[in-house]
């Protein structure tokens, strides 16, 4: 038996067919990507929400963190390490008033205070090692800031966290600046290692 030939119309036939197979893979093709599209859109909006919420759960653990620290519990600590604390404020702003070159302008969250000495404190949720960086170049601002308003008093630095990771404390304390942590319901001043000098700016 002969192979059966193929006509002109069996070819167009066959091109007809491929034609029409392509557009339905087409068409399911656009269809698959337009819920890819719309299942990455919904994935993005999850994760908008997620980090909202993250932001606002973390900003209300910081205040918290924060209202502990401030107050007669931590003033009352830092006073059975020598210091004679009189008073203390929160979100301290400085150097606003001051020339832009000079880079002396900040904020802290807590400042206590006396006649001669004030503690710089800067309250962390989760408290690392750029914390305590960012802390040292804040109190070399509040020392520039101090020297052009002729203010003469020395100031020590502490840092604050709910979580404290040991390369921070560390890294604090060979830096001369004390450390606080959560203790159940208030704050402690870690115990600092042997040779520990608080540094002065």
């Amino acid at each position: 038996m002969s192979a059966q030939q193929l006509t002109y119309e069996g070819v167009l036939e066959m091109i007809r067919d491929i034609s029409r197979a392509v557009k339905e893979q087409g068409a399911e093709f656009d269809r698959r990507m337009k819920e890819t599209e719309r299942q990455m859109q919904e994935t993005d909006l999850r994760i908008k929400r997620t980090n909202e919420e993250v932001g606002n759960i973390t900003g209300s653990m910081g205040r918290v963190i924060e209202h502990m620290v401030a107050g007669d519990n931590i003033i009352g600590k830092f006073k059975n390490l020598g210091y004679k604390i009189g008073d203390y404020s929160r979100n301290k702003k400085f150097g606003r008033d001051l020339p832009e070159e000079l880079d002396a302008k900040g904020e802290i969250d807590l400042f206590l205070e006396n006649g001669d000495i004030a503690i710089l404190i800067e309250v962390k949720t989760t408290l690392q090692t750029k914390d305590v960086h960012k802390l040292m170049r804040t109190l070399e601002r509040f020392r520039r800031s101090a020297d052009y308003k002729k203010d003469k008093r020395r100031f020590i630095g502490a840092i604050a966290g709910a979580v404290v990771e040991d390369d921070a404390m560390r890294f604090a304390h060979e830096n001369g600046l004390y450390t606080i942590v959560q203790s159940g319901e208030a704050v402690e001043i870690v115990p600092v290692p042997e040779g520990f000098k608080a540094r002065e700016w």
